[in-house]
């Protein structure tokens, strides 16, 4: 298994001047932190901003969504390539607002998933529950499901390129907690239909992420859990400080 992930999604915040002031306080802070990878997410405007406050510091670069096509009439999108020539290494698809909020399908994050692959792209695909579906017994099902469509166009041999975050909505900005238990049940389940459609190697290459109110009391706790290989941050990540406590949490594992 590949070093533990801590990602920053930073969401839409942020102006360039204050993404560059908030990756220079990050990339200080880790100066001497080993044993786990960070990457930070800014919008789209600030990524040329966030590349060159990282410059010299093994700290990647993630784009928080992406087009499938190279190029073309689909304004207000972004292309593979023109995330890779902004410096990332990383993509986030299938975020839980774009599915919820935009209305985003399995089919249509499937294709971004597919793309951002071939391009070179280490695409971070976000797969997760309502609070109506965990009710209903439905979170396996559901995952599955997310999980099926979007590496549907994917080679066995390639799925271990693909880290998974696992986000309930239904414990994302509601002040509702999901436990280490049921965090690593769901991981669990998500690992074990990586076997089955890749296999035990491409598998295990896979880091499994949780999103969902992340924040410096309950990372301990998280990092901990069994299954759990890596965080996904959203506004505890907008302060140097109380993400820089998150990642240190891993340092200890």
């Amino acid at each position: 298994m590949a070093l533990p992930l801590v990602v920053g999604n930073w969401k839409m915040h942020g102006t360039p001047a204050e993404a560059f002031s908030l990756a220079r306080g990050i990339r200080t802070g880790l100066k001497r932190v080993q044993g786990v990878e960070v990457v930070l997410a800014p919008p789209f405007t600030s990524l040329s901003a966030v590349y060159k406050a990282l410059r010299g510091r093994s700290i990647g670069l993630a784009g928080q969504n992406v087009f499938w096509q190279e190029q073309g009439a689909f304004t207000g999108e972004i292309s593979p390539k023109m995330l890779l020539e902004s410096g990332c290494g990383f993509v986030i698809v299938g975020h839980s607002e774009r599915r919820r909020i935009l209305g985003e399908s399995d089919q249509f994050i499937g294709k971004k998933t597919v793309a951002a692959l071939a391009a070179g792209l280490r695409p971070i695909l976000c797969v997760g529950e309502t609070l109506q579906e965990r009710r209903q017994g439905s979170t396996r099902k559901i995952i599955g499901r997310q999980l099926r469509v979007a590496l549907k166009g994917i080679t066995k041999n390639a799925i271990g390129k693909i880290e998974i975050a696992y986000e309930p909505v239904w414990a994302i900005g509601t002040g509702r907690n999901a436990t280490p238990d049921q965090i690593s049940l769901a991981h669990q389940w998500i690992r074990e239909l990586l076997r089955k459609l890749a296999g035990n190697e491409q598998a295990a290459k896979s880091r499994i992420l949780y999103g969902g109110s992340v924040r410096p009391e309950n990372a301990g706790d998280l990092a901990r859990a069994p299954e759990v290989n890596g965080l996904l941050v959203g506004g505890a990540s907008l302060k140097a400080e109380s993400f820089l406590s998150i990642v240190n949490q891993f340092i200890s594992i």
